[in-house]
């Protein structure tokens, strides 16, 4: 008797949100279509509103003493993992950037294993950076003199609109590593691969709040957050010049510190990213303490 054939119905995947280590609606309950570089349609992502940025906002918080307060080995095992789950879900990601960026299958292979490789890179740093941004100062004076980094705290991150996954991770990675959390507003044309690294994150030691993934329009979004005096800094790689203006004035309201969009195009991106991004949202705290003095011939140590 042979098998019995028919055809089945495709499963659509349903994208949601990521804050607080949870996957919510849009508050808003709206959603927009997100199409592939042919014009053809992907899929619906959520629509996120002002609520949706002000609850990421809340979670990044909660979240930002603990992660700032471990210590800086743990860290680099959890971006490690990341990489790890990453690795398991390749193929998945390469179809994602394929379709979001109207590349051919090597090309979205390579933008994949260069994010992959991002997170192992950054990884390794999260005990090293401190070496290289601190250390002892020397005074004329019988004092110790130590500066050591400590992260900004919350950080909003404009993800790069045209580097959907490559540029992403190259944005949000270095933020986390340093100790910050963060709430990352996903490119607004190609929204899915950012969607998707959210289910990553959750599977991934990552605790929850720690990153947000919001998808949605940019400019109506991003203002609210920029303005936002629970915000300590905001990263504007995917703002366009008449935005990034605007959420640089926003953004003096409460001192936040600012990146600026730099021009960098897909290619730019596969390039070592340095420690700049790293050292951006990095506060410097230096202690003074006295060296006193050791038997009657006043020597110090």
């Amino acid at each position: 008797m042979s098998e019995r054939t028919y055809e089945r119905l495709s499963v659509f995947k349903t994208y949601k949100l990521y804050v607080g280590g949870k996957f919510p609606r849009s508050e808003s309950g709206r959603v927009y279509e997100v199409s592939d570089a042919k014009g053809n349609w992907l899929a619906n992502a959520p629509l996120s509103s002002r609520k949706d940025a002000r609850d990421a906002v809340v979670a990044a918080r909660k979240a930002f003493g603990g992660w700032a307060g471990a210590t800086a080995y743990n860290r680099g095992q959890i971006l490690y993992r990341v990489a790890e789950m990453l690795e398991g879900r390749r193929e998945q990601f390469v179809r994602e950037v394929a379709e979001a960026e109207g590349l051919s299958k090597p090309k979205a292979t390579a933008q994949v294993d260069a994010a992959i490789d991002r997170w192992v890179w950054y990884a390794g740093w999260t005990d090293k950076i401190a070496q290289v941004v601190g250390g002892g100062n020397p005074v004329a004076g019988p004092y110790f003199n130590l500066s050591s980094p400590e992260p900004t705290g919350v950080v909003v991150v404009l993800a790069p609109q045209e580097s959907s996954f490559l540029g992403l991770v190259s944005v949000l990675a270095p933020v986390i590593a340093t100790g910050n959390t963060a709430i990352v507003i996903a490119s607004e044309k190609s929204p899915l691969p950012a969607l998707s690294l959210g289910e990553v994150l959750a599977t991934s030691d990552v605790p929850g709040g720690v990153v947000n993934i919001l998808s949605g329009r940019t400019a109506e979004i991003t203002p609210s957050l920029a303005a936002h005096q629970d915000v300590n800094a905001i990263d504007l790689a995917g703002a366009d010049e008449i935005l990034a203006k605007e959420l640089e004035i926003a953004a003096a309201d409460n001192l936040k510190r600012v990146l600026r969009p730099q021009t960098v195009d897909n290619a730019q991106w596969f390039a070592t990213p340095g420690t700049e991004r790293m050292t951006a949202f990095l506060e410097t705290k230096t202690v003074w303490h006295p060296t006193g003095s050791l038997g009657a011939g006043g020597s110090s140590y």
